[in-house]
C-alpha cells in the first residue's frame, strides 16, 4: 500500500511539473510596434494600442511555448491623426473589412540559450501567411507588486506588406515593402 501511495505521489508531482501553464500579457507593460521606411529616407514608427496575447508552455525555458495574439487593427497609432485615419482606410489595413490581426504559433526552435525562432501563421488584411520571427525570453521573476510570476519577451522580425495585400501598388521607394516588427511584453502567470 505504501508503494502505491509513493508511486501515486511521484506520478502526481511529475504531472504537475510538466503541466501546461498559461501566461497573459500585462497590457501596461507590453508594446506591439512596427517600423516602415517612407520615401527611402525616414523611418515611421507605429504601435497597436489594443491587443491580447497568451502563451501556453510546460517547460520553464518556454522552448515549447505556443503563442496566440489578437490585435484590434483600428488601434493603430503613429502619433499623427491624419496618417492613422489613412492607415485604417481601405488603402491600407481596411479595418472595416478586416478588424483583427492574428498570430498563432506553429513551432519554436532553439537558436541559443533563451533565444528562439518563433514560427506561426500571421493573418493580416484577410491574408494568412507563415512567418518566422526572433524571440528572446528575457527571464521570469516574481513581480514585487502582484507576488505572481512574470515572464519577459522581446520579439523582432520583418514581414513584407505586399505579401499581405497592404498597399500593393505603393512603390518601395515611397513605402518600403519590408515592415520591421518590434514587440516587448511582460506576461503574468495565470
Amino acid at each position: 500500500m505504501k508503494k502505491a501511495i509513493i508511486l501515486f505521489a511521484v506520478a502526481l508531482l511529475n504531472t504537475a511539473a510538466f503541466a501546461q501553464t498559461t501566461w497573459t500579457n500585462d497590457k501596461m507593460h507590453s508594446k506591439l510596434g512596427f517600423t516602415i521606411t517612407h520615401l527611402s529616407v525616414s523611418d515611421v514608427d507605429g504601435i497597436f494600442t489594443d491587443f491580447t496575447c497568451t502563451i501556453t508552455a510546460s517547460k520553464p525555458d518556454f522552448s515549447d511555448a505556443k503563442f496566440a495574439l489578437t490585435v484590434n487593427a483600428a488601434s493603430v497609432n503613429t502619433d499623427v491623426d491624419y496618417r492613422d485615419k489613412d492607415l485604417r482606410s481601405a488603402s491600407y489595413f481596411d479595418v472595416a473589412k478586416y478588424p483583427t490581426i492574428t498570430f498563432a504559433s506553429t513551432g519554436v526552435s532553439t537558436v541559443s540559450a533563451n533565444h528562439y525562432k518563433l514560427s506561426g501563421n500571421l493573418t493580416l488584411h484577410g491574408v494568412t501567411k507563415p512567418v518566422t520571427l526572433d524571440l528572446w525570453y528575457r527571464g521570469t521573476i516574481t513581480n514585487p507588486m502582484t507576488k505572481k510570476d512574470d515572464a519577459g519577451f522581446k520579439l523582432t522580425g520583418t514581414i513584407n506588406r505586399v505579401d499581405f495585400g497592404i498597399a500593393p501598388n505603393a512603390p518601395n521607394a515611397m513605402l518600403s515593402t519590408d515592415v520591421i516588427i518590434n514587440a516587448n511584453g511582460e506576461f503574468a502567470k495565470q
